[in-house]
């Protein structure tokens, strides 16, 4: 473990790991000043995917950083996880943790804290998938079951919860702090687009891909399901390769398709945003794409069998594309579809507005000095 603060540096902890986290956790952090103390587990440890984002988002380097986490397998992620923020707890006592989203880091955080009596505080709790299949669905859950304060993006995150028997003194509706990552992300300094993509694919269009999560990654068949249908739609695409990804197109033989696309990587989260901005159409599997959209007014097909962010989908800004489909046909029905563009400039994000960092931030500053649970909302 290194860089581990003086007792007095920050008495709530900030536990984070993957790069969305950092993402939608920087304006908390930012709120919080010198109270927050950064916990970084390594679940994503490269600079590409976490180290660059640190700097980019002028939260500066993590006050501690875990070391048995960064390579593991899930179980033993969490397992060690646990056990090392624990014994970093118990001798560097916090009054509170907060923790975001649905990744290991997720259910480490939480599970750390509340094995030791400290209140949890889960941002974006309550969605749900309903496919128990997905790893991120078993972390919801379990955070779920022993979060303190839950804030809850929308409305139907909060429904979810209180289905679920949770208090409803402990759910917070707050927005999702998506929405200002993204809209200060537009402000900080970015490659121009015709610096990222070529310009054939600037005059003509382009279709904008991430693809990460183990549904579409972890079998040549799923993988190249998604790869042929992108290479048949007529149309640039511009593929941000995820490590994930990269890996699973070596290990399964499937660079011929990528040879027709204009791939990058290592590309940041500004950047990503500048290219989401001038797309044509977005393709991803990724949860918080499904958000940023609703910001910057852009339509989405969805490559996944269930999702746990139907307010976007209901809002209009995003289909979902699941495996019974032939997804060829739905890219080139929805670049066909001129008017689904259109539809979205004027539509107001289901997420809020761009207040839910400081509501975290000083709901939670409430807590210092407290031993007891959390306040009544």
């Amino acid at each position: 473990m290194l860089n581990v603060p003086a007792p007095d540096l920050g008495d709530i902890a900030v536990v984070l790991g993957t790069r969305p986290e950092i993402i939608k956790l920087a304006g908390i952090i930012r709120h919080l000043g010198p109270r927050a103390r950064t916990v970084h587990t390594g679940q994503h440890w490269d600079d590409d995917m976490a180290g660059k984002f640190f700097r980019d988002l002028g939260i500066g380097e993590p006050d501690v950083r875990l070391e048995t986490v960064e390579g593991q397998i899930r179980g033993l992620q969490v397992g060690n996880g646990i056990s090392e923020l624990a014994a970093h707890f118990q001798d560097h006592p916090v009054t509170a943790v907060i923790v975001q989203g649905d990744t290991n880091s997720t259910t480490i955080g939480a599970q750390a804290a509340n094995y030791l009596d400290v209140p949890v505080v889960h941002v974006e709790a309550g969605l749900r998938s309903h496919d128990r299949a997905m790893p991120e669905e078993i972390n919801r859950l379990v955070v779920g079951a022993i979060a303190d304060l839950h804030c809850a993006a929308t409305p139907q995150n909060a429904e979810n919860l209180l289905r679920e028997g949770i208090e409803p003194s402990r759910v917070l509706i707050t927005g999702n702090t998506v929405v200002e990552a993204t809209l200060l992300a537009r402000e900080l300094p970015h490659r121009e687009v015709q610096d990222l993509v070529s310009e054939k694919a600037l005059q003509e269009g382009y279709v904008l891909v991430t693809i990460h999560r183990p549904e579409n990654t972890d079998t040549a068949e799923s993988l190249e399901r998604v790869v042929s249908a992108l290479s048949t739609v007529g149309c640039n695409v511009v593929f941000t390769l995820h490590p994930r990804t990269a890996a699973a197109v070596e290990r399964f033989g499937l660079q011929r398709y990528l040879d027709g696309f204009e791939v990058l990587t290592g590309v940041g989260h500004a950047d990503f945003l500048e290219l989401a901005s001038h797309a044509r159409l977005l393709v991803s599997d990724s949860g918080g794409v499904q958000e940023e959209v609703t910001v910057l007014k852009k339509p989405l097909l969805v490559v996944r069998r269930s999702t746990e962010r139907p307010e976007s989908i209901d809002a209009g800004f995003s289909r979902l594309i699941t495996p019974d489909l032939d997804l060829a046909s739905e890219i080139s029905a929805a670049l066909a579809d001129t008017s689904w563009s259109d539809a979205l400039r004027d539509r107001p994000s289901p997420y809020g507005d761009g207040t839910a960092s400081r509501q975290i931030a000083e709901r939670s500053r409430s807590l210092l000095g407290r031993e007891t649970a959390l306040p009544v909302v």
